[in-house]
């Protein structure tokens, strides 16, 4: 039943003309979200900071459908093994499946070791036009190696999304004698097929500041990542810091998740955003939309906890004070957006399908703009 559904959910991109035009809409996609975060920004839902650790993610993420779309630019022209499509999730994400971007991070282990082997860029031209010329064919196996060669130099170059990008660390300044420090790290998420980025803010007491504390920095950072798992809630990761961690403060702890992608030409929508676009006829290139939903968790004050010869300081969290399923989400807040061209927003307006009232709107206008409706 489980291989039935993931069939029924996974679907390559077969069509060579349908794949360039998803990876054309991805690159729009990626190159508009940092335009969105800096309209955040100045409504004041990101501080500077904050904005610039998502502008990278969305930046090495836009790096990972360029490679992407390098490998498999003649792929789908071959006969045999090497027939190979990307292959995407078609419910509630929209995005390549996780299994795309393990087997990336996979190829950049030996992307070197491939390129050493490899004939240059440059010779595979020359035989290409040689093999034209002389046998007046097309030269489809050097094509293929040619993309597969820029493929792994674009893996080469690093700054790509991974299926797990371990935390970074900012220093934000001293508050009543303690280091406040900021965490960033991002997954792919295996379940959803979609990625999500993490941001925390927390109060380090401890003797030796967290940069030269290697063992208890590396602790942390395989409790974040083992923690990364959408089905957690932020109260449980943040109590978890909270438990593992003593001499480390979680004050405010962020999730952000980019997607799903909903396109009437790509993925099979359910409920309102399906007839908003079936009603809007967009043109291919503006037939999509991309959910944005951020999870907020803000510490409210701090209690002792005793213990038999000291006190240890524990963070009570705020759960969100006006929605009755606060404490069920585990959140102090949570923010949806959603960030769509001209035609399905006018769709979205005329239907006024219930549910989204409270999300804000960032429309994509002439010359991709971004203009916030909400």
């Amino acid at each position: 039943m489980v291989e039935t559904d993931l069939t029924r959910d996974h679907k390559p991109l077969e069509d060579e003309a349908a794949a360039r035009r998803y990876f054309a809409k991805f690159e729009r996609i990626t190159g508009l979200l940092q335009s969105v975060v800096r309209e955040m920004e100045a409504g004041g839902s990101f501080a500077p900071s904050e904005s610039a650790v998502l502008v990278g993610y969305a930046q090495a993420l836009a790096a990972s459908f360029r490679a992407l779309s390098l490998k498999y630019l003649i792929a789908g022209r071959l006969t045999g093994v090497v027939n190979r499509h990307l292959t995407i999730d078609l419910h509630e994400s929209g995005f390549p499946v996780f299994q795309e971007i393990l087997t990336m991070a996979n190829d950049a282990a030996q992307a070197q070791m491939q390129l050493s082997r490899m004939e240059s860029a440059e010779v595979l031209k020359k035989q290409m036009v040689q093999r034209i010329i002389a046998r007046r064919e097309v030269p489809t196996d050097l094509q293929y190696a040619l993309s597969q060669r820029l493929y792994l130099e674009a893996l080469g170059e690093g700054g790509l999304f991974w299926p797990q990008m371990p935390p970074a660390f900012d220093h934000l300044g001293v508050v009543e004698g303690r280091a406040r420090l900021r965490a960033h790290w991002a997954v792919y998420d295996s379940t959803l097929n979609l990625p999500v980025i993490y941001i925390l803010d927390l109060e380090d007491s401890g003797r030796l500041p967290l940069s030269q504390d290697a063992g208890r920095r590396a602790r942390l950072e395989a409790h974040l990542l083992a923690q990364s798992i959408t089905d957690l809630k932020l109260l449980t990761i943040a109590r978890g810091i909270d438990a593992d961690f003593d001499d480390l403060h979680p004050k405010r702890l962020l999730r952000i998740h980019l997607g799903p992608m909903y396109s009437h030409a790509y993925t099979l929508q359910t409920g309102p955003i399906r007839e908003v676009l079936e009603t809007a006829r967009a043109p291919e290139g503006d037939d999509w939309a991309l959910a944005w939903t951020v999870e907020e968790l803000e510490s409210a004050r701090v209690e002792l906890e005793k213990g038999w010869f000291s006190a240890t300081e524990r963070e009570v969290f705020q759960l969100d004070p006006l929605s009755p399923a606060g404490a069920e989400r585990g959140a102090t807040r949570m923010r949806r957006a959603l960030i769509l061209p001209q035609r399905p927003y006018q769709a979205l307006a005329e239907l006024n399908p219930p549910g989204f009232a409270d999300v804000r709107k960032f429309v994509v206008g002439a010359g991709d703009r971004v203009i916030v409706s909400q």
